[in-house]
């Protein structure tokens, strides 16, 4: 599933994909992304899919592909689109842990941020420099359905039941005010995700009637 394929939402199935999400979450303090997290979402198609609705102009989140091939030079993890809107949000995974976010550097009061975070980050810069080089391309027309599209990034990545409030404060700073190239770029925890994907379905009367 390295290529986009036609994906119709069931939000009775996102609720119960998002149970055993939250019951994974649950399990272990720690997940790693290429041997619990990837294959999760590789499973729970639904789910993934339902990850596009973090950006507003995807109301038919109907393209998903996992570990998107980006003309060869970068994959991304996760990319979910609508077709109508001409909308997509590509998503990095990094690992669970409460140390992917920050660290203590030395005798310095206020951790730095992590590697992994960093990591997870500069992916998305190399995406969009990949993508800008190839809009004008057939290729790209191809790919998305048109030369212009708008394209956004997501960051997922550690665990927050550490995180004192200051690091807290400086990560939602962080969510809330990332634009590269005109494109969002989001860095949420594992934890925020489940929760925001919680209310997010919550709004849908389907998710009433799911067992």
């Amino acid at each position: 599933m390295k290529d986009f394929v036609h994906h119709s939402l069931s939000i009775q199935e996102c609720v119960k994909e998002l149970k055993e999400f939250e019951d994974l979450l649950a399990s272990k303090a720690v997940l790693k992304e290429r041997e619990e997290i990837l294959p999760f979402f590789r499973d729970n198609h639904h789910l993934a899919a339902f990850l596009g609705t973090y950006i507003p102009d995807i109301a038919n989140p109907n393209r998903v592909a996992i570990e998107y091939d980006i003309f060869g030079d970068f994959a991304c993890d996760l990319a979910v689109g609508d077709s109508g809107s001409e909308t997509f949000l590509l998503v990095e995974f990094e690992d669970a842990r409460p140390e992917s976010l920050f660290v203590k550097k030395g005798a310095k009061a206020t951790p730095e941020w992590a590697p992994r975070l960093e990591h997870g980050f500069s992916q998305v810069l190399d995406w969009f420099w990949k993508l800008s080089d190839m809009e004008k391309s057939d290729d790209y027309e191809n790919r998305f359905g048109a030369r212009r599209v708008a394209i956004h990034g997501l960051v997922v990545v550690g665990r927050e039941q550490t995180l004192q409030p200051r690091e807290k404060a400086r990560l939602k700073w962080r969510q809330d005010h990332t634009i590269v190239h005109s494109k969002r770029v989001s860095v949420i925890t594992f934890d925020q995700l489940a929760r925001d994907l919680k209310y997010r379905l919550s709004r849908y009367p389907e998710a009433a009637r799911a067992d």
